[in-house]
């Protein structure tokens, strides 16, 4: 039976793990965090059967991708990134609104949010580059220019919407740029450049009035308020609940209540005081209800996740799978802890859902395809080491057995 498995689910097994844990908190705690969603709709189910049917189309969604060789979505990159580039500025032109943010489009009924796609599309994209970089040095110069061209372009995009996910981006992209060795002075060049451009913007938002800037540059003066609203915050402040506050206020009190083991799944108080316990601020409902026991584990597993593939990046034989895993890891981890953060009561409302625990289609469907890809890599690994052990021709009383095999490919 644990054979049969094994080979269904092939990749890694214990990302594999990861995933299905993820899962699993998601479909306990968004039970209980939708509650306020279940009674909005006058039914106690219908929020908890989409988010499952979400769930249950991502694993299969997962377990198809990671059958497809990663040499298809490196091709697939490139038309998904332009088709982005169109949908970005679709939904800044004529998108839904929502928190104040034209963030979603709407396909058949259903809200979709382009930006995931552009994230994933983009990791695709520099991995590409990165690795025409490695392979051809005297190429720098030039597919550098491509990634500052195509990155600047998809992220000064995203970040017109969404502040938080295009910091998450960029951070993302620079880390892989860092990590295959480029110059230092590009590097600085790049850190240098994002810097003049925060400043130019915080003064921008400070001298001209939100009525005489453009709609698109809205975001930009939501976020100084949240910033200096934190910076400014007293001892006394910190303990007053205002409309400004609530949900940052209400996600320490569920923090405070849910002590070490917190008060069990279903017998949250903050869901109902929180607008978007159920998707920004899940993590606080995961500690209220599960404990801090329950917090840790949750961050445990986006750090095994995180440590797996770069586990699987430093066996990979050429660069782009190796960059391709390690930009999605570090996607979804970057991604998770300013959720967790911002849960728990110590960053600024941001707007990010916990990765597959969070409720969002969009969100759930594009993650599942992160764990699909990484899981393709790992499959493509081993199946290229069976095919060594193979073309072995070891005498009979040398030839390794079925476990011994799997138990050194396993090793990676």
């Amino acid at each position: 039976m644990g054979n049969k498995f094994s080979k269904m689910l092939k990749g890694d097994t214990t990302i594999w793990i990861v995933f299905i844990n993820l899962c699993l908190f998601s479909v306990i705690e968004l039970y209980s965090a939708s509650s306020t969603l279940a009674f909005k709709a006058a039914n106690h189910t219908a929020p908890m059967l989409q988010h499952v049917t979400f769930l249950a189309f991502g694993a299969l969604l997962a377990y198809f991708v990671h059958l497809i060789p990663y040499k298809y979505i490196r091709m697939l990159a490139y038309p998904g990134l332009i088709l982005s580039f169109f949908l970005l500025i679709y939904v800044l032109l004529r998108g839904e609104s929502a928190n104040e943010a034209n963030r979603w489009i709407r396909v058949f009924g259903i809200q979709f949010q382009p930006s995931e796609v552009a994230k994933l599309s983009l990791v695709i994209v520099i991995a590409d580059f990165v690795s025409r970089i490695r392979a051809n040095p005297s190429q720098e110069k030039k597919y550098f220019i491509w990634i500052l061209g195509v990155a600047g372009l998809i992220i000064g995009l995203i970040l017109l919407e969404n502040f938080s996910t295009a910091a998450i981006l960029g951070l993302v992209v620079f880390s892989m740029m860092f990590m295959s060795q480029l110059s230092w002075k590009k590097l600085a060049g790049i850190l240098g450049f994002i810097v003049v451009v925060l400043l130019v913007g915080y003064i921008l938002v400070k001298t001209i009035p939100k009525e005489k800037m453009p709609g698109a540059f809205d975001r930009a003066y939501t976020w100084v308020a949240r910033i200096e609203r934190s910076a400014n915050e007293t001892d006394e402040s910190k303990y007053e609940i205002n409309d400004e506050n609530l949900q940052v206020q209400h996600g320490r009190i569920a923090v405070a209540r849910g002590g070490f083991f917190g008060v069990f799944p279903g017998n949250s108080v903050e869901r109902d005081y929180l607008p978007h316990a159920y998707d920004d601020f899940i993590y606080a409902i995961v500690v209220e209800e599960m404990g801090l026991a329950g917090g840790i584990f949750v961050m445990f597993l986006y750090l095994v996740l995180l440590f797996r593939t770069g586990q699987i990046a430093t066996v990979c034989k050429s660069t782009f799978p190796a960059m391709l895993v390690t930009g999605l890891g570090l996607l979804i981890t970057l991604q998770a802890t300013v959720n967790m953060f911002v849960g728990s009561g110590f960053g600024l409302v941001t707007g990010q859902p916990l990765p597959l625990i969070s409720r969002g289609g969009t969100s759930i469907l594009v993650t599942c395809i992160y764990f699909g890809i990484i899981l393709g890599v790992i499959r493509e690994i081993k199946s290229e080491n069976e095919k060594i052990y193979r073309k072995k021709e070891p005498e009979v009383d040398d030839i390794p057995q079925n476990d011994e095999i799997v138990m050194e490919i396993n090793e990676i």
